[in-house]
């Protein structure tokens, strides 16, 4: 721990091994920490006093992925407080009393994910002048579009759905989050996003997140003549049917000539087994995120991939190497009957509006009977 652990200026909160990366990315934007010396080691320290808070999921894969982007975060000379939020009844509460001192003392609180609940409740704590945003991926987008509307903090996947017992219960905090993430004369409130953001509140900072960390840290990577293809959990997430997913998937490699599978974290096991014998695919279960992977490669020079956050953040990551992302559109026949009313709107939206990005011709051809 540094001398900055108990008094930190900058309060972070993360949840996933992508919304890590973004706060790292975010910190050099600032000049928040140091890249460590050519002959390796770790940095210095943060001026700043960042303290990065990790409120440790139980899904094993994600939690893997985020020790490892850990020790990059303490090697850039930021301070990792691993919270195991979720471990038991009696977790949240030991982790949100244990954080509120921190919370209520820092001057500026960055988060990855405003839709958590465990987020939201601890933005009812803070008294922080300055809030960010960074990337969780697609998410940023819906995120923007319903605090422009002032809506209900609803995740793009469930939108549409009747609120459940939990989702009333707990209301009256979220609504309270909104209006924290809302900017006053006193609050400034910043987006830091990859994605395309469009008719952002008034008052709402957004800043380009262009992934000049990642580029400057890793690569550039040697790149294969054959392909990759990125996979999803929109079947995991109930958006897309898994057999016509599996089609869609190996239709793709078979007329792309795909190699490997770089698996998203929360695809299910047996899904991933299946796909690897009907396909004959390398599946690999990466062990940071896709823009660090490629980018450290080797990687081929076409990646492959459905409507996700790839599509705007790789081109960003790969600039200058000649790989070229190609994006496949989801057919409105493959979505199931439980997906949400704006499933289909949304992820079009993803694609249409990804920057450098190739997309298939006709992506009906690989419509499954």
């Amino acid at each position: 721990m540094t001398p900055h652990a108990d008094t930190p200026t900058t309060l972070a909160f993360v949840e996933s091994p992508v919304q890590l990366l973004n706060v790292l990315e975010w910190a050099h934007a600032q000049g928040i920490g140091s890249t460590p010396p050519p002959g390796g080691g770790v940095g210095a320290g943060s001026a700043d006093g960042l303290v990065l808070v990790v409120l440790a999921p139980i899904d094993p894969m994600t939690r893997g992925q985020l020790r490892r982007m850990s020790e990059l975060a303490r090697e850039e000379g930021h301070v990792v407080r691993w919270e195991e939020a979720r471990g038991g009844t009696a977790a949240p509460f030991r982790t949100v009393g244990g954080l509120s001192r921190l919370l209520r003392q820092a001057e500026r609180v960055v988060m990855g994910d405003p839709f958590s609940r465990y987020v939201q409740l601890l933005l009812t704590i803070t008294r922080a002048g300055e809030l960010v945003v960074v990337d969780d991926g697609t998410a940023t987008m819906e995120f923007v579009g319903q605090l422009a509307r002032g809506e209900r903090l609803v995740r793009w996947h469930r939108k549409g759905g009747r609120p459940g017992p939990r989702d009333l219960v707990f209301a009256p905090v979220s609504s309270a989050a909104r209006r924290r993430l809302t900017p006053t004369g006193s609050r400034r409130v910043e987006v830091f996003s990859a994605m395309p953001i469009e008719d952002a509140p008034k008052d709402v900072h957004v800043v380009a997140n262009t992934f000049a960390w990642t580029r400057e840290r890793f690569g550039p990577p040697t790149v294969t003549k054959g392909a990759d293809m990125v996979g999803t959990s929109l079947v995991e997430t109930g958006v897309v049917d898994a057999e016509r997913y599996l089609e869609a998937v190996r239709q793709l490699a078979r007329t792309h000539g795909v190699a490997r599978y770089f698996a998203h974290r929360r695809e299910a096991t047996d899904k991933l087994h299946r796909l690897q014998s009907e396909t004959g695919l390398e599946i690999v279960r990466p062990e940071l995120p896709l823009e660090l992977i490629a980018r450290r490669g080797p990687i081929g020079s076409t990646v492959l991939s459905f409507p996700s956050t790839v599509v705007h953040t790789l081109p960003l990551a790969l600039a200058g190497t000649g790989v070229r992302v190609t994006v496949c559109d989801i057919d409105p026949a493959w979505l199931t009957a439980g997906a949400s009313p704006r499933a289909q709107g949304f992820l079009s939206g993803v694609t249409g509006t990804a920057r450098d990005v190739h997309r298939l011709a006709n992506s009906l051809d690989l419509k499954v009977s």
